[in-house]
């Protein structure tokens, strides 16, 4: 078993600095209506972030070992929550969006399948209570896409 650790530090109102063991700080905070300055993101907020990354994490270490040739991704999420206090979120749909050429969306698949079931600790911790759906798309690269990479 691996322990992890992270500490979270007032600031004020509801200002909080976080840092775990990769020991990056985050801001977390809340609207001013809420005794918060509206400084960094709600720490719901990096939950759905977190559930973004680490699925983006393991769709592009897949596809990289896969060879497949993609210029770049983004992974977009959509998430409703419940009316009452905790206010969880009841689904989440995650759109994963490549852009490039000759992709093949098998492999494509494979590599959604493979963060969803196996390897995205995120999603895992999140899936009991949370329905989670996916989709994708593939765009070809663009001439802008093209000059952002030169």
């Amino acid at each position: 078993m691996s322990k992890r650790q992270a500490v979270v530090k007032h600031i004020q109102g509801v200002t909080f600095a976080a840092k775990a063991d990769s020991n990056h700080w985050v801001m977390m905070d809340g609207p001013v209506e809420f005794g918060g300055s509206n400084a960094g993101p709600r720490p719901k907020e990096l939950l759905l972030m977190a559930l973004g990354g680490c699925t983006a994490s393991d769709v592009a270490s897949v596809l990289r070992k896969k060879r497949v040739p993609f210029h770049g991704f983004q992974v977009n999420l959509n998430a409703n929550t419940a009316e009452e206090h905790p206010q969880v979120y009841t689904d989440i749909h995650i759109e994963f969006v490549f852009c490039g050429d000759g992709i093949n969306s098998a492999d494509v698949e494979r590599a959604i399948e493979l963060s969803t079931t196996k390897y995205c600790s995120v999603s895992a911790m999140l899936r009991p209570n949370v329905t989670i759906t996916h989709s994708y798309r593939i765009e070809p690269v663009t001439v802008s896409d093209m000059a952002m990479s030169a």
